[in-house]
């Protein structure tokens, strides 16, 4: 039987534009997994380099690692930072109930 070889995937090499990292966190939001939020978060960051991000939200680099790991858990103030930070907003929209007239 022939060996299969895999790689590790990183979503952060995939987060190429603006609407890319948009279109992942929209993702997580919908979701509404708080620990997928900040985990989605925290690729993006990485995407764009941590070490910026942290310097525009006003965090420390460790800091934000720490807060947008698995175990992290951010205050919303960091959170608001560092979308920010990304040049991204939050929004909120009614949900619509299927069925409802």
């Amino acid at each position: 039987m022939a060996k299969i070889s895999t790689t590790p995937w990183d979503p952060a090499d995939h987060l190429h534009t603006e609407e890319d990292m948009a279109a992942y966190l929209e993702a997580a939001l919908e979701d509404g997994d708080p620990t997928l939020i900040a985990a989605a978060l925290g690729d993006i960051a990485r995407a764009k380099g941590m070490t910026q991000v942290a310097r525009e939200a006003g965090l420390g680099r460790q800091s934000l690692y720490k807060a947008l790991s698995p175990a992290g858990n951010p205050e919303f103030a960091t959170i608001l930072k560092v979308v920010a930070a990304l040049g991204l907003q939050l929004h909120a929209t009614p949900v619509v109930v299927k069925g409802a007239a």
